[in-house]
């Protein structure tokens, strides 16, 4: 269906042309769902955005094709790829709070999409429109029509971006982290939709995920990306029974589970090179277990060592293959890689009085209407609400989108005043969040942090990276001076996995996971005793996820740090957590410790999360 041939993306930057995507060939075949992995910043998205035609100003293809039919797509005029867009081609983005108009309703926008494409006018472009809100697990579907994005969840948005994606039944759906935001439940009918219009249609799916569990289960073909190459091609049945780049196998081992539980997850130590720059060899024998001299020494091809498999490695070619004799990679100094090597077990919890103490939590939205915007009725999104976590302990907060997690970790630390009517009691370490005020809120604010779940949303657009990790430090330690401030703004950049240059860069200059380990470091800045982690590795691929997921225990171990844990990634809640909350509706429906609620669960809900969540794969002995 779509042909990509030695197709190349430059983006021009301060710094030198970036070449994000470098001679990247691969068929698109129809009703095929072909998966792209790899790590942020691989190329992965760009590759997507060159299909179609979506680059920024200062990006362009610099080489290769891009065939639909006889058509190349590349040299297209403007005019007309825009009628290939949307109805032809259509892109799920990976960040819907940015990618959805902010003064627009949702319903409106989708009525947009359909409008563009099709002959359908007045009440059957809002009857279409309402019924993929609906099919994509939206609830009160005409209620929400009416809706702004910002009255949505996240996952809510992302819903919303899969209905307009859909909604014009396109032949090749590029879906760029579709179900990054949402929870198993949802993500299990996303999937399920998208492949029952994959089989209705003969729809075409290039799916760009780092969820590993997904692709093994929707996936017919997968390609490893990394620093702008193709660096495997198999089935998905081949790729996850034997992968045969070191890259690739590395990632199935960064999985997180109960196995692996009180022990490090086999990080990739290091990060994606820059790719401003001239290769003499090999871009992954820096970070290789096996690599040897000859790796440095020269590029290897894309060798071919069985039918429908390729690879790009020394060890596979053909004419002198090289041992593949694995090797120690000695531990860089920064936090974040050491975390791979050796983080002991995980401190526990402190005995005797909670840190956070949670008693009869209700939040209560107002919900107006009327052109003077008056509240004419109000929501409950978090009713009774009472938990406790002690000092060194991980609670997992989990449950479908919309269930009140979120709020209930913004409601702790005082961020919906103004929007929301709170009751009950929470006491943090002797302060009274519900009403602390002044020096006593400043101090609550020190020993607690959040991590928000949208990385790009949560980050002043306008302010450099230092500026960003400076500025907590600025009002919340004024003990620190200059000096000791910039010290811990370098030992925080080291300490998450990004170069020393970072702090010089502003948020848009980086990949989505990038942007999430630059919020992980803003929350770690004033040494909190207690964090509130909205999805904190829902944007991370795996490799990065085992490194923060190893930051995390390592902090705990030696700070006693206590994290409420918001997540729908069941294997992190498996790994990470010590006790599990399930939430529905607002309410906690069940309570105990991982073991007990994930394995002899009592609630047919959890039993419900815990049946859609896909299996992670398990390599061939």
């Amino acid at each position: 269906m779509f042909q990509l041939r030695n197709l190349s993306t430059r983006i021009a930057s301060e710094h030198g042309a970036v070449v994000p995507v470098d001679d990247v060939s691969l068929d698109l075949r129809p009703g095929e769902t072909f998966a792209i992995v790899g790590e942020s910043g691989s190329g992965k998205s760009v590759t997507a955005l060159s299909i179609a035609r979506l680059l920024p100003d200062n990006a362009w293809i610099s080489q290769g094709s891009v065939m639909d039919g006889d058509t190349d797509l590349v040299d297209l005029p403007e005019h007309l790829m825009r009628a290939v867009r949307g109805k032809r081609i259509a892109m799920i983005f990976q960040e819907p709070a940015t990618s959805l108009n902010p003064v627009m309703t949702v319903g409106r926008q989708i009525c947009e999409a359909i409008e563009t494409h099709t002959q359908l006018r007045g009440d059957a472009v809002k009857a279409r429109a309402i019924d993929w809100l609906g099919r994509v697990g939206i609830p009160e579907p005409e209620r929400r029509f009416g809706s702004y994005p910002f009255q949505l969840s996240g996952g809510q948005k992302q819903r919303v971006m899969i209905a307009m994606a859909l909604a014009l039944e396109p032949e090749l759906l590029i879906a760029d982290e579709p179900t990054t935001a949402l929870d198993v439940t949802v993500q299990k009918q996303i999937l399920d939709l998208l492949m029952q219009l994959k089989r209705e249609q003969g729809m075409t799916i290039l799916l760009i995920t780092h969820d590993l569990g997904v692709v093994a289960q929707v996936a017919d073909r997968v390609a490893l990306m990394y620093a702008g190459q193709l660096v495997e091609t198999a089935t998905a049945k081949d790729f996850f029974a034997r992968p045969l780049h070191p890259y690739a196998a590395q990632l199935l081992d960064a999985l997180p589970d109960t196995s692996k539980r009180g022990r490090s997850l086999e990080a990739i130590a290091g990060s994606v090179p820059a790719l401003n720059q001239n290769f003499t060899g090999c871009r992954f024998a820096p970070r290789c277990r096996f690599a040897a001299d000859r790796c440095s020494e020269g590029v290897p091809a894309l060798y071919e060592p069985a039918e429908a498999r390729a690879v790009r490695c020394f060890g596979f070619e053909p004419s002198r293959p090289l041992p593949l004799v694995r090797r120690q990679i000695p531990p860089p100094e920064s936090g974040l890689a050491k975390t791979a090597f050796e983080v002991g077990a995980a401190a526990a919890p402190v005995a005797g009085r909670p840190l956070l103490s949670v008693r009869e939590l209700w939040v209560r939205f107002p919900i107006r209407s009327g052109l003077l915007r008056r509240a004419a009725a109000s929501f409950d999104a978090v009713r009774g609400v009472s938990f406790e976590l002690r000092a060194g302990e991980t609670l997992a907060l989990v449950g479908e989108s919309g269930c009140g997690k979120t709020t209930t970790g913004k409601a702790l630390l005082q961020l919906l005043r103004g929007t929301a009517v709170t009751s009950g009691h929470a006491e943090l370490d002797g302060i009274e969040l519900m009403s602390a005020n002044g020096a006593a809120l400043k101090r609550a604010r020190r020993d607690a942090q959040i991590i928000f779940q949208d990385p790009f949303a949560s980050l002043n657009p306008r302010m450099r990276v230092g500026e960003i990790l400076e500025e907590g430090l600025l009002s919340l330690r004024p003990e620190f001076d200059a000096a000791e401030r910039t010290r811990r703004v370098d030992a925080l950049i080291d300490q998450v996995g990004l170069a020393r240059n970072a702090r010089l860069r502003y948020p848009h200059e980086f990949s989505g996971g990038q942007r999430q380990r630059i919020a992980i470091a803003r929350a770690l800045a004033v040494e909190p005793r207690l964090i509130v982690c909205d999805e904190p590795t829902s944007a991370l691929d795996v490799s990065v996820q085992a490194q923060i997921l190893n930051l995390l225990k390592q902090l705990q171990a030696e700070l006693g740090v206590a994290y409420l844990f918001i997540t729908h990634n069941i294997a992190v809640v498996e790994y990470l957590a010590e006790r599990v909350a399930v939430m529905r509706k607002g309410e906690i429906v069940e309570q105990g410790s991982a073991a007990q609620v994930l394995r002899q669960s009592a609630s047919d809900y959890t039993r419900t999360l815990i049946a859609s969540v896909p299996p992670v794969p398990v390599r061939a002995a």
